[in-house]
């Protein structure tokens, strides 16, 4: 009897989410199962994301970087997720360093949506980033790296551009491919335990 409250998960979109994520059916069927619980209407608001985020890190504050992660995913920008764009969003923050990982961190950094990043735009990130990072981390973080301000110029530094110019997604695709340590900066990796 259980099953008659909602849809199964339409072909179509499962088809399309086994495409272009690494996720088995299986998985994708069970998280939309548990999508349909937590959100019988079918779309996720910014807020439902926040508490979804904050249980990945529950020593830090992910508010800010959730709310940076929702507006990237949120494609047509309606102010809410639907299942398709939150298994997406999952997909993109969890998989290894493909391009489609970096076409989405330039979506990220692009806070303004407007095809490019400046440098107050990686500030902001950076700032969201910083907030992710335990007290207790923060503290073994290099130097030149121990505050957002030094984060942002850090990462600023590898894509060869003045403080006034812009970046387009290729140059920044291409800078973070390029260097190890600006993929290390444009996100938070939590440090294994």
């Amino acid at each position: 009897m259980g099953n008659t409250t909602s849809s199964a998960i339409s072909k179509e979109i499962l088809e399309d989410l086994k495409l272009t994520t690494k996720f088995t059916e299986m998985e994708i069927c069970q998280w939309y199962e548990n999508f349909q619980k937590q959100c019988p209407t079918g779309r996720i608001s910014p807020g439902e994301f926040e508490e979804i985020y904050a249980r990945f890190f529950p020593e830090a504050d992910a508010k800010s970087y959730a709310r940076h992660v929702f507006r990237s995913f949120d494609t047509n920008d309606d102010g809410t997720l639907d299942f398709k764009e939150y298994i997406i969003a999952l997909h993109m923050t969890s998989s290894g360093k493909t391009t489609r990982k970096l076409e989405w961190a330039f979506s990220l950094f692009d806070v303004d949506k407007n095809g490019y990043i400046n440098k107050s735009e990686v500030k902001e990130i950076c700032q969201a980033i910083f907030k992710l990072i335990p007290e207790e981390e923060q503290k073994m973080l290099p130097a030149d790296e121990n505050t957002p301000e030094k984060r942002a110029n850090k990462l600023w530094a590898y894509f060869d551009k003045k403080d006034n110019e812009r970046l387009a997604e290729g140059e920044f695709i291409k800078g973070v491919i390029e260097n190890e340590n600006a993929m290390r900066l444009i996100q938070y990796e939590p440090l294994k335990q």
